[in-house]
C-alpha cells in the first residue's frame, strides 16, 4: 500500500492511498483523484517523508485541554468534542487564518467535520429546499432540518422572509454515502 500526500491546485492538502504508484497514475490519468474538499481533480503529489508503523511508541502530546478531534484557537480557551463544528469554525478569527500548512490543515478538518455534521443531521429535499422551508417555517410541514439546493433568488426572497437559511457550499464527492 503506498500512502501519498496530495494537493489541489486550491491548496488543499489530504492524502491518497493506493496499491501501487501504476496504480496511482492510472487513477490520476482518469481524473478519478480528486480533492475531498473542492472536487478539483487538478492534482499534484507532495514530497513526503516515508511512514513507517512499528505499531509502538506513544502519540504525539496534544497542547494542554485539547482533545484528539477538537480545535483550538491561538489564545482561546480549549475547545472540547462537545462543540459543535461550526462553532469551532466561528472561533477562528480572521487573524488567525495564516497560510501556515498545519493550519490549513486543521481548517480543512474543521470545514469537513461541519460539512458531515449537517450531511448526518439534516434530510435532503433537493431542489425543492424553498418550497419545503416554507411550509416549515409556516406549519404546513413537522419542523426537522433540512437541506438542498436554492437559487440566489429563492434564498434571498427566504430570507426577506423572515426564514432562516444558510448557504453552505458541498463539495460533490461527499453528497454521496459517507465513510
Amino acid at each position: 500500500m503506498k500512502v501519498l500526500d496530495l494537493q489541489c491546485t486550491q491548496g488543499h492538502s489530504f492524502e491518497g492511498w493506493f496499491g501501487s504508484q501504476d496504480d496511482y497514475d492510472a487513477q490520476l490519468a482518469r481524473g478519478l483523484v480528486t480533492c475531498p474538499v473542492c472536487n478539483d481533480s487538478d492534482i499534484v503529489k507532495m514530497l513526503s517523508a516515508p511512514r513507517l508503523n512499528l505499531g509502538h511508541g506513544a502519540a504525539p502530546a496534544l497542547p494542554a485541554g485539547q482533545t484528539e478531534g477538537s480545535l483550538a484557537a491561538p489564545g482561546s480557551a480549549p475547545t472540547g468534542d462537545a462543540q459543535a463544528p461550526s462553532d469551532r469554525m466561528a472561533a477562528l478569527s480572521s487573524s488567525d487564518l495564516s497560510l501556515n500548512p498545519g493550519r490549513l490543515a486543521q481548517m480543512q478538518a474543521a470545514m469537513l467535520n461541519m460539512v458531515r455534521h449537517v450531511m448526518a443531521n439534516t434530510e435532503d429535499v433537493g431542489p425543492q429546499f424553498a418550497e419545503e422551508a416554507r411550509k416549515i417555517h409556516y406549519g404546513e410541514r413537522e419542523d426537522r432540518n433540512i437541506r438542498g439546493q436554492a437559487t440566489r433568488e429563492e434564498t434571498e426572497a427566504l430570507i426577506e422572509e423572515g426564514i432562516e437559511v444558510m448557504p453552505l457550499p458541498i463539495p460533490e464527492n461527499l453528497k454521496g454515502p459517507l465513510q
